[in-house]
């Protein structure tokens, strides 16, 4: 029976379940992360509980529940780590109090960060995990951006890279690289996670400032090519992957404006994973 708290910065969970699927999944990722539970605040109580009914033997399914209530659909018990992950990316972009939620990765050196939004499909995955493990850069997330408002820097929240389909063997022979167990057939095609650098989590309380946006475009056997655009036109792109801006009226709206107030904004698009990392050490600078 798992009955543990989880820091997993800026966020405290409280989770609970009897699913051995999710045991694995802990023991992989969040083995230096784990508490006994002692009374101390939380953000998120999360429980993994098994299928009702028959569904307990037979075809048997995961429930998330967020403060005993369900939110979702059952789904394989066999995939409780990824519904885990997934439930968890919802709490943060629905039910967090006082930051703002943006779906991007984020990467940082010397306290300045690098935002990846993108949409389904545009690699930043990828390229998240290759900046993290091969380039060393901090992760401080690879899929939400948190921002708060009153630093004016974005948090560092680092949990396993999520990978799916032709990623994960990309991924797989990166140096250093820990990969999970694979997940078939999920709603998302095959996935799996790849687990964060120790240095990154050593760094997991050290927020920063957005230095570059890029909006990555992952399109095969194309050339690449970065275009510089303005910050009103990446504002516009960003709040179409923010998850709460319109709910914190003007403060959300002066965020994201404080957000991009020193930051550079391009497009890109890339056709392999080398090239992606090239045109960011362009963008930012770097040698290779």
């Amino acid at each position: 029976m798992i009955d543990t708290v989880l820091r997993l910065a800026p966020f405290t969970i409280r989770l609970r379940s009897e699913l051995p699927g999710l045991a694995l999944h802990l023991e992989t990722f969040y083995a230096g992360a784990t508490e006994a539970p002692g009374g101390q605040f939380v953000d998120f109580d999360i429980e993994l509980l098994p299928g009702t009914g028959l569904r307990r033997w037979w075809r048997p399914q995961v429930r998330f529940l967020l403060d005993g209530a369900e939110f979702f659909l059952p789904l394989p018990a066999e995939q409780a780590g990824p519904v885990f992950e997934w439930g968890l990316n919802w709490c943060v972009a629905s039910q967090a109090l006082g930051y703002l939620v943006m779906h991007a990765a984020v990467l940082a050196r010397n306290g300045q960060a690098l935002m990846l939004p993108g949409f389904p499909g545009a690699g930043k995955s990828t390229l998240c995990a290759s900046l993290a493990l091969i380039e060393g850069w901090q992760l401080l997330s690879d899929e939400l951006a948190i921002l708060d408002p009153a630093r004016g820097e974005l948090l560092p929240h680092p949990r396993p890279i999520s990978l799916k389909n032709a990623s994960i063997e990309v991924v797989r022979g990166f140096p250093g690289a820990r990969i999970g167990p694979v997940y078939t057939d999920t709603r998302k095609g095959t996935v799996t996670h790849a687990a964060v650098p120790e240095a990154s989590l050593a760094m997991s309380e050290q927020g920063a400032r957005v230095r570059w946006v890029l909006f990555p475009r992952f399109v095969a056997g194309q050339p690449p090519a970065i275009e510089e655009i303005d910050r009103a036109e990446a504002f516009k792109l960003i709040a179409e992957q923010s998850f709460n801006r319109e709910r914190m009226g003007g403060v959300g709206f002066d965020a994201m404006m404080g957000l991009l107030g020193g930051a550079r904004c391009f497009t890109a698009q890339y056709g392999s994973t080398s090239e992606g990392l090239a045109v960011i050490r362009e963008i930012t600078g770097e040698q290779a």
